[in-house]
C-alpha cells in the first residue's frame, strides 16, 4: 500500500508546529525531495519571525490609563494580564496567520497594507524563488489565482514605466487566500500588488498611503478586489505607478 501523499493542510501544520508526530518523517522527507516546496516553507517561517519581531513588543507595553480601575491589590495581576491580551488581540500574530479583530474599514486597511508590507520585505529580496510562477507563464498564473481567490484577476503591465512583470505566487491572507504580483525595473527595484478579495464587493475608495520601516504602501478598494502597491521608492512614484495600474484594471 502506498504512502499517504503529503496535503497543503499538512505543510501548514508543518509551519505552525502542530503536524502529528506520526506524519512529521514523511512531511520532512517529502521537503527534503521538493525544493521548491521546502522554499516556500521557509519563506513562511522567515514570515511569521518578521511578524512576531513586529507584534511581540506589544505585550511588554504598559497597560494603557484608560484600562485601569481601582481594584483591591489582589486582583492587579490579574487586570493586567487581562488587559495586555485585550491589547494584544488588537495586532498580535497568532501561529503563522494575522488576524485583525475590528469591524471598522480604517483599522482593517491598516493592518491589510501591513500585510502587503511584509510580503514585500518577505520576498522581493529573494533572488531564486523570487515567485511561484514566472511571467512566461501569465496565462496559467491568472487563471491558476483567479480560481484560488474566486474572482477574475488582470495583471497590469508596466513596461512604459521601466517596469515587467517578474510573476506571482499565493499567500494566505487574514480572510482568505490573497495574490502577490511582483515587477522589477532594469535596475532590479521591485515592486509587488498584493491583491484580495473585498466582502463587500460594492465597495469603492481613494488611494490611501502607508508607509511600513520604508516600504510605501498605496492601496484602495475597486468593487470585488482590494489592491495594495508597494516598493521601497519615493511616494510620488509610487503614486504615478499605483495611478496606471488603476487605470488599466478600470480601462
Amino acid at each position: 500500500m502506498s504512502a499517504l501523499p503529503v496535503t497543503d493542510a499538512e505543510l501548514h501544520a508543518y509551519v505552525d508546529g502542530a503536524l502529528p508526530p506520526a506524519r512529521l518523517a514523511a512531511v520532512e522527507a517529502y521537503l527534503s525531495e521538493h525544493p521548491d516546496d521546502a522554499t516556500r516553507i521557509a519563506a513562511y517561517r522567515e514570515q511569521i519571525g518578521l511578524l512576531r519581531r513586529e507584534f511581540d513588543p506589544v505585550l511588554e507595553e504598559p497597560v494603557p490609563r484608560r484600562l485601569e480601575a481601582p481594584k483591591r491589590a489582589w486582583m492587579r495581576p490579574v487586570l493586567r494580564y487581562a488587559a495586555v491580551v485585550a491589547w494584544f488581540a488588537l495586532g498580535a500574530v497568532v501561529g503563522w496567520q494575522l488576524h485583525a479583530y475590528n469591524s471598522g474599514w480604517r483599522t482593517e486597511s491598516s493592518t491589510w497594507a501591513r500585510r502587503a508590507a511584509i510580503a514585500h520585505v518577505v520576498y522581493s529580496p529573494e533572488v531564486r524563488h523570487p515567485v511561484e510562477v514566472g511571467a512566461d507563464q501569465e496565462a496559467h498564473l491568472v487563471a491558476w489565482l483567479s480560481k484560488r481567490l474566486g474572482a477574475p484577476l488582470k495583471v497590469p503591465h508596466l513596461g512604459s514605466l521601466g517596469y515587467t512583470l517578474v510573476g506571482g505566487r499565493l499567500l494566505p491572507g487574514e480572510r482568505g487566500p490573497v495574490a502577490q504580483f511582483m515587477y522589477q525595473d532594469g535596475r532590479g527595484q521591485r515592486l509587488t500588488l498584493y491583491v484580495r478579495v473585498n466582502p463587500d464587493d460594492s465597495r469603492e475608495t481613494a488611494f490611501r498611503f502607508a508607509q511600513e520601516r520604508g516600504v510605501g504602501v498605496f492601496y484602495w478598494l475597486d468593487r470585488r478586489l482590494g489592491y495594495a502597491l508597494s516598493g521601497e521608492v519615493d511616494k510620488p512614484e509610487l503614486l504615478r505607478i499605483a495611478t496606471a495600474v488603476y487605470r488599466q484594471l478600470n480601462p
